[in-house]
């Protein structure tokens, strides 16, 4: 990284914790990639301090920040406004301070749908599965909803007071045919049997975890696009038996890049450097 003057703005990651993160390792590479004079930190904040550290980091015109676990729901209400996408999702995870005034975006969504995009797999008029209706579940969802233009989508999930509150959610604001389901055998080889793409939203298949997947590979077959929004490992068990029957698979370390790219574009304006990016998450998985 070049030397850093009294010049360079700050963007910076608000999570607890936050030392773990990936976040200042891929953003000052694309940051340096590009030769902007901007720095990225990351902020162990708890969540009793978190509007102090919000309010700090306006007083300070800090160019943007990155919101992470516990925070992503308490920051909407510490922001000045809130693009549609994040508020229909209920949480933030990028804001951006464009002369002082705090706007909120969630990118994760779009992050998975920039992902199948890349990868060529197309959401427009087909039929979309999402397996699971948490915090994953209910970004990727609604954006798919709000962005991806489904024929319809479907979302199964095991948490009965989640998954009729996402399904409400998207039929409320959006034009998109919803339906919901109780995540069973019988219900997932059924709608699995119909979809054209799968999206994996749940933890199912993260490390440690990593010999189990929701979806049986008989299930499986090639005309199906499978996501897993699982990044570590880099190919969950789903992936690779998904990979095994022929199916077109997006693995979740695309998600990944595809939100921080969106997050970098929101704050610079400036094109991500996509491969820049994906080296320094490579790397590190």
């Amino acid at each position: 990284m070049s030397r850093i003057d009294a010049s360079f703005g700050v963007c910076a990651l608000l999570g607890y914790p936050a030392h773990h993160s990936m976040g200042p390792a891929i953003h000052n590479a694309a940051f340096e990639a590009l030769g902007l004079p901007l720095v990225y930190v990351a902020h162990d904040v708890a969540p009793a301090d978190l509007a102090a550290a919000v309010a700090g980091a306006r007083a300070l015109s800090y160019r943007g920040l990155s919101i992470t676990m516990p925070h992503k729901v308490a920051a909407l209400g510490l922001v000045d406004e809130v693009d549609a996408t994040a508020q229909a999702v209920g949480c933030i995870n990028t804001v951006v301070n464009r002369d002082g005034r705090l706007l909120g975006h969630n990118s994760d969504g779009q992050g998975a749908l920039d992902a199948l995009e890349r990868a060529g797999v197309r959401t427009q008029g087909r039929r979309v599965l999402v397996l699971g209706s948490g915090g994953a579940a209910r970004a990727v969802g609604m954006t798919m909803a709000m962005r991806g233009q489904p024929a319809c989508l479907e979302i199964l999930g095991v948490v009965d007071e989640e998954l009729c509150r996402l399904g409400r959610d998207v039929a409320a604001r959006t034009d998109a045919k919803v339906k919901t389901c109780r995540l069973d055998e019988e219900s997932l080889a059924a709608a699995v049997a119909s979809a054209d793409v799968l999206l994996h939203c749940t933890p199912v298949g993260m490390t440690p975890d990593t010999d189990r997947s929701l979806v049986a590979p008989e299930l499986l077959r090639p005309d199906l696009a499978v996501f897993d929004a699982v990044y570590n490992p880099r190919r969950t068990l789903l992936i690779e038996q998904a990979a095994a029957r022929g199916c077109p698979v997006v693995l979740g370390m695309e998600m990944f890049l595809g939100q921080a790219m969106v997050q970098f574009e929101l704050w610079t304006g400036h094109k991500a450097p996509a491969e820049v990016m994906r080296k320094v998450i490579e790397a590190r998985l």
